[in-house]
């Protein structure tokens, strides 16, 4: 009979989320997902606190540790307990104001683990606490740490984050280094799991099972970003990138870490369906967005990376008056909403890699009227698209930026384009007393600073797209003014790069990059080769290729990067560059395989069309798509840019075909992508 009760007491005290019964007080603590695929386990035991992952039953992620270290206090790791457990499910629908779907579905389980420090090192209680949340999807879920104010800290030092990330099997890795000069600009390495030193996030994994595994983070706001240390064969930690004095995080109770996320699918496709990184951030903390514009734009930009302009002053001077007043009056014709202009401002003569000090935002060289030009752009319909490049010099950015966007708002610029060209750990931040230190790109410093900076420009009306930037963490469901952002090699190592980007690069990126959010990758380029500007470079893609890649490399804002005499020459093809919206109502991934090949599908937010992208790395490839995304009943008009019979990205990337059909949802549709190729295809209803 008093067993019979004490079960009931340990029952009673699970489903009331109470504290656990003596027997029960270091767990495990469960919770699953809404449909059972996930599972994740949280143990305290008085060596330590570590979570599991299991899919189905079956073993993903195996004991990993959980706990923070502190330079002015002793480590949250050990003697801790169980001392309650709080579930709660939830199931609601949000619409994005702009993005890759319209309707975003967020259904999760939670659970609240309340961890309390029982027993400090010199005997005597303690009683710091705090808690760790866990939010499970079918398709993944995200952990944090949570600092009540309560919670016995204060101020607080961080120096290490212990949360480790120990897979269950061994698997293939695509990856870059962290920490390095180039911060995210990196090549994608391909390597076995045991291969891997640091890496930046979003880091992807196959295990050898064929699960799809990407570790990442989201909301990532006045703290650290987060890169994965291997430690040994399948096992990483978190290691946080520092401030100039080695200090990882400097905060105070109360306080939150980012999450830290997994998503986890059958298929590399399953991982860009995921809503999981935004879904994991706050909602939108601005009010009414009905002021920004998602949108296509050409610009003062290519001509500069192929040597035909100069940013800084001089007889080849691109941002002038002239020059400027030609992209506008192209871009009207043509139908794009924004004319970028780089190297208006005064700063960029003479070294301004290293002296990010000179610029400024607010005056202009004198061959570049702003106000002419803002009144000539809104007569013909188009907005000035500003640049503010700051090479590193965070110091010197802050302290003009209020003058700059008002600047901006006056000349009807409704968007921003932000730079931070300086190394890996060369962020001038000044502290009150003056004096100069250098920090990292990722570190807490630039994340606290892009926020300041949003919230800026978001008085004035104005979006951003950064570029150099920190990571993307989905913080534009938060800031919906962050529309974009670089953070890889985009186009313009084809100009530059040694070497360039391979046809692999842009097969790699929807499942590691773009997994985090928009980028900025400027496609579009329709002079491939380049002989007599940059004779040792060119773009690694067939002509079909740069159209396909504006339906799979997603952003709200897409560039038509090349110089528009490029495309004059190629006004067939640049047809689809006219059409593509930016602006989706949902989006599918019908094939994927990472850096190998890739088909996407979205629908237009204003009409009833959709377009289709498909592309590949330097191999052929031969498929057949179903094209039961269609809306049943309806007939078609398959318009279709396709590599033509000879086309080849090495040897004849210019061979393209353009054709039309009739095709309805109970079709099968054929994709035949060259080597180094791609496919583009607007489906557009039939008028009866």
């Amino acid at each position: 009979m008093r067993r019979i009760v004490s079960l009931f007491i340990v029952c009673f005290s699970l489903v009331s989320f109470g504290a656990y019964a003596a027997e029960t007080q270091h767990g495990p603590a469960t919770i699953s997902s809404p449909d059972h695929v996930l599972s994740v386990s949280l143990t305290a035991t008085p060596s330590g606190v570590t979570y599991s992952v299991s899919r189905f039953g079956e073993p993903v992620v195996d004991a990993s540790r959980l706990g923070l270290r502190f330079k002015n206090a002793r480590a949250l790791s050990t003697g801790l307990e169980i001392t309650g457990v709080k579930t709660r499910s939830v199931d609601n629908t949000w619409k994005q104001p702009w993005g890759e779907r319209e309707y975003v579905r967020n259904h999760y389980n939670e659970m609240t683990v309340d961890l309390t420090e029982v027993r400090a090192s010199q005997g005597a209680d303690s009683g710091r606490h705090f808690q760790v949340v866990f939010r499970v999807y079918d398709d993944g879920l995200g952990f944090r740490y949570v600092f009540p104010k309560d919670s016995g800290l204060g101020k607080v030092e961080i120096t290490k984050e212990m949360t480790e990330f120990n897979f269950h099997d061994d698997a293939t890795a695509w990856w870059i280094p962290s920490r390095g000069w180039n911060r995210y600009e990196y090549l994608y390495q391909k390597t076995p799991l045991d291969e891997v030193t640091m890496a930046h996030t979003p880091f992807t994994i196959r295990t050898k099972y064929g699960l799809h595994i990407s570790v990442h983070e989201a909301a990532l706001v006045n703290y650290s970003g987060m890169s994965l240390r291997r430690v040994s064969s399948r096992h990483f930690v978190a290691d946080l990138a520092p401030w100039s004095d080695g200090v990882k995080v400097k905060t105070k109770a109360p306080f939150v870490t980012p999450w830290r996320t997994m998503q986890i699918a059958d298929s590399a496709g399953g991982l860009i369906m995921s809503d999981l990184i935004l879904n994991l951030n706050e909602p939108n903390k601005l009010g009414d967005v009905s002021w920004i514009e998602p949108g296509k734009y050409v610009g003062v930009w290519w001509a500069m990376h192929l040597g035909k302009w100069t940013w800084g002053s001089g007889p080849h001077h691109g941002a002038t008056t002239k020059n400027v007043k030609d992209y506008i009056d192209f871009a009207a014709k043509y139908g794009f909403k924004g004319v970028l202009v780089e190297g208006w401002n005064q700063g960029w003569d003479g070294d301004w890699f290293n002296n990010g000090s000179k610029f400024s935002f607010t005056k202009a060289y004198p061959d570049f009227d702003f106000k002419e030009l803002s009144k000539y752009a809104a007569k013909r319909g188009v907005r000035i698209i500003g640049h503010h490049e700051t090479a590193g010099d965070v110091c010197n950015y802050e302290k003009q930026m209020n003058a700059a966007f008002a600047l901006d708002e006056k000349m009807g610029v409704r968007q921003v384009k932000t730079g931070y060209v300086a190394n890996g750990g060369e962020l001038i931040r000044c502290d009150k007393h003056g004096k100069i230190h250098n920090e990292w790109h990722d570190g807490q410093f630039s994340a606290e600073h892009h926020i300041r900076v949003l919230e800026a420009a978001a008085k004035h009306h104005v979006s951003i797209i950064s570029h150099e930037p920190i990571k993307d963490t989905g913080l534009r469901r938060t800031y919906p003014n962050w529309l974009s952002r670089e953070g890889a090699r985009g186009q313009e190592y084809n100009a530059w790069g040694t070497p360039g980007n391979p046809p692999s690069h842009t097969a790699i990126l929807p499942f590691t990059r773009m997994l985090s959010g928009p980028m900025d990758f400027t496609p579009g380029i329709f002079d491939l080769l380049y002989p007599k500007a940059k004779p040792n470079n060119r773009v690694s893609t067939t002509l079909a290729k740069q159209l396909a890649l504006y339906v799979v490399l997603y952003s709200p804002v897409q560039m038509a990067a090349d110089l528009p005499e490029n495309y004059l020459k190629h006004m067939d093809a640049f047809q689809f560059i006219r059409d593509v919206p930016t602006d989706w109502a949902d989006t599918r991934v019908l094939t994927g395989e990472i850096g190998e090949q890739v088909t996407i599908v979205r629908k237009d937010r204003h009409s009833e069309d959709w377009y289709l992208g498909s592309l590949t790395d330097e191999h052929g490839r031969f498929m057949k798509v179903s094209l039961g995304f269609l809306t049943p009943g309806v007939t078609y008009e398959a318009q279709i840019y396709a590599d033509g019979p000879n086309a080849h990205w090495k040897t004849n990337p210019y061979d393209m075909t353009i054709k039309k059909i009739k095709v309805t949802s109970a079709d099968t549709f054929p994709i035949r992508l060259a080597a180094g190729g791609g496919m583009a295809v607007r489906f557009t209803p039939v008028k009866k």
